[in-house]
């Protein structure tokens, strides 16, 4: 027969690792928070990082994906391209991407400022420039980013980043399958689940359209 407690030190033990933390999906960020960031990047010059977090919102990759760019999968001939492709590791799928202005530039001085060339990574480990940074680190940098701009890294993760654009685009147009080709996604069942859109997201589009 157990005591109270025993059943408090069982239930101590049993007390999973990542209790009191957010599980679950991760929002997008605002469009608010990704000028607040991608502003207090540029006036802290940090040029990487600045293109790292371009080039995360624009190419809506996975961290696993957006770490292993090569240079010449942005920039073949030195400058950084509208459009881009890269494979995704998940389902060995291509994905098509495109590169906004100030992604872009964020590139062109990130590759300018590091002497980086093909064949390298795009952002290449501080230990070893033969491997790319881990996403363990991705995720540290991003929690740096979040905090800066004063929300809490708790509610937000790489993912958010990958959303961020792609949830924009949906609400903006509709296009659900626009998105799903946007995320690389193989059913358009995974991209209705990763938006989280519901009935009265549906409808509410529905309502825009008079026959």
């Amino acid at each position: 027969m157990q005591t109270p407690e025993n059943v408090e030190v069982s239930a101590t033990r049993k007390c999973s690792w990542n209790k009191g933390k957010m599980r679950g999906s991760k929002p997008p960020l605002q469009t608010k928070h990704v000028w607040a960031i991608r502003t207090k990047l540029q006036v802290d010059g940090k040029i990487r990082e600045l293109a790292m977090f371009n080039l995360a919102i624009d190419s809506k990759l996975r961290g696993c994906d957006l770490v292993r760019i090569r240079v010449e999968d942005v920039a073949p001939h030195g400058l950084a391209i509208d459009r881009a492709v890269v494979r995704q590791r998940k389902t060995g799928h291509p994905v098509k991407f495109e590169l906004t202005e100030h992604t872009r530039e964020a590139v062109d001085a990130h590759i300018r400022a590091s002497g980086l060339r093909p064949g390298q990574f795009l952002f290449s480990s501080r230990k070893d420039r033969s491997r790319p940074i881990s996403t363990r680190q991705y995720a540290r940098l991003l929690a740096g980013w979040i905090a800066s701009v004063g929300l809490d890294p708790t509610f937000f993760g790489t993912h958010s980043l990958r959303r961020t654009k792609a949830t924009l685009i949906y609400r903006r147009t509709g296009n659900l399958r626009a998105v799903q080709l946007l995320l690389g996604h193989t059913k358009i069942e995974s991209t209705v689940r990763y938006l989280g859109i519901e009935v009265d997201d549906a409808l509410a589009i529905a309502e825009q359209v008079d026959v």
